[in-house]
């Protein structure tokens, strides 16, 4: 009888539990944005690799993207990848809410992580062009969108036809999924993607600081050869780096880097030509990759761990701007330089509090978006 009473009060109490989760669940799901706090669950593509799962649609838009509905009209339409999306920001914090929000214009923020630019040619056409609107905004990252365009460009049939180099053996789908080894990896996965209340327990903002301020003074120990930091308090500057990841998107000298550089440059002039078509106004916005944001410090410092590959960074990063920005010019296409902007910024905390995430926050996000808004305003950007 004991056992018995035992299980039922055990039974009585996980029931409870459950229900009382489940209740905080609902409740935060009505005052928060889930948006704000999941994660987007992707699931593989042929055309564009990854796109949102059904579920996803559930908690962002009907497109799965990060806005309160997918609107019949919208002014403005912004295309990129997690840079656009706004990681480490709330949905209104991001850049392209930002620039909306200042020039008083509806936004449509298309942005989504993982992307590069045949996803945002195709988006245009497919989805962007249905919305009407009189401004399509693409934010083009100079860390990795010329890999993700030759990883797409070779490793789906359905871009065969940007194809110049010999077949390649490329895996296109770069997002996390669950593996059989790490099971409780696969259960935090799942929770990040489903569970607001998970999210809020363990990535509360003042436990996120803490925990990266930690890290980005640890960066260069617990990282070795990967990571390293910039610590100046009286500039107020505290930020880690990971320099040679960056590197490996930029590098001049690798074949692939190259190919993606003409293949983005492809997707850039048909969506100008696309847009211009249908009497839309075009712009790009250059993203710069964060050492850059922090040239005046890094640059030949030989006191920073990994100074070589900064430097070497520099180099190749100022060589692909040159040729974006050349190219842009002769196809006369606008275009907006968000770097200036963020450099002058640097003290104001631009960055996620982070070694491993290499993200702007949302005073990142904010230089961005007036930099993009200012563009706007004078009628949208350099050619």
């Amino acid at each position: 009888m004991k056992i018995r009473a035992i299980l039922v009060n055990c039974s009585v109490l996980l029931v409870t539990a459950a229900i009382g989760l489940l209740l905080c669940e609902w409740g935060a799901r009505l005052i928060l944005n889930p948006s704000d706090v999941l994660s987007v669950e992707i699931i593989k593509d042929p055309i564009l690799g990854g796109t949102p799962s059904p579920h996803a649609k559930s908690d962002f838009d009907a497109w799965g993207f990060r806005n309160r509905e997918v609107p019949k009209t919208s002014d403005i339409v912004a295309l990129g990848d997690s840079h656009t999306y706004g990681n480490t920001a709330r949905m209104i914090e991001s850049w392209p809410y930002v620039a909306g929000s200042l020039t008083g214009r509806q936004v449509y923020n298309m942005g989504m992580g993982g992307y590069g630019p045949n996803q945002y040619f195709y988006l245009l056409q497919t989805k962007a062009l249905s919305l009407k609107p009189r401004t399509i905004i693409c934010g083009l990252y100079m860390g990795d969108d010329f890999e993700n365009a030759f990883s797409i460009t070779y490793g789906l049939d359905h871009w065969a036809y940007l194809r110049q180099l010999p077949p390649q053996n490329v895996d296109s789908y770069i997002w996390e999924i669950p593996t059989k080894d790490a099971w409780h990896k696969g259960i935090r996965l799942w929770l990040s993607r489903h569970s607001v209340v998970y999210q809020l327990v363990v990535h509360t903002s003042l436990g996120d600081r803490v925990k990266g301020g930690v890290q980005i003074r640890k960066a260069v120990q617990d990282y070795p050869g990967v990571a390293t930091s910039l610590i100046l308090p009286e500039k107020n500057i505290l930020e880690a780096f990971r320099p040679q990841d960056v590197l490996n998107g930029l590098n001049q000298e690798n074949p692939v880097i190259r190919e993606g550089m003409r293949i983005t440059f492809e997707m850039l002039k048909q969506m100008n030509d696309i847009a211009h078509q249908n009497n839309i106004q075009f712009v790009v916005v250059v993203i710069p990759t964060k050492p850059m944001v922090f040239s005046d410090y890094l640059e030949h410092n030989s006191e920073i761990p990994l100074d070589d590959v900064i430097d070497r960074l520099y180099v190749n990063e100022r060589l692909a701007r040159a040729q974006t920005f050349k190219f842009m010019t002769e196809a006369n296409i606008s275009y907006v330089d968000a770097l200036p902007a963020l450099q002058k910024s640097v003290g104001q905390g631009l960055y996620a509090s982070s070694a491993a995430d290499m993200h702007p926050n949302k005073n990142g996000y904010r230089v961005i978006g007036e930099v993009v808004a200012e563009a706007l305003k004078q009628g949208a950007g350099k050619k």
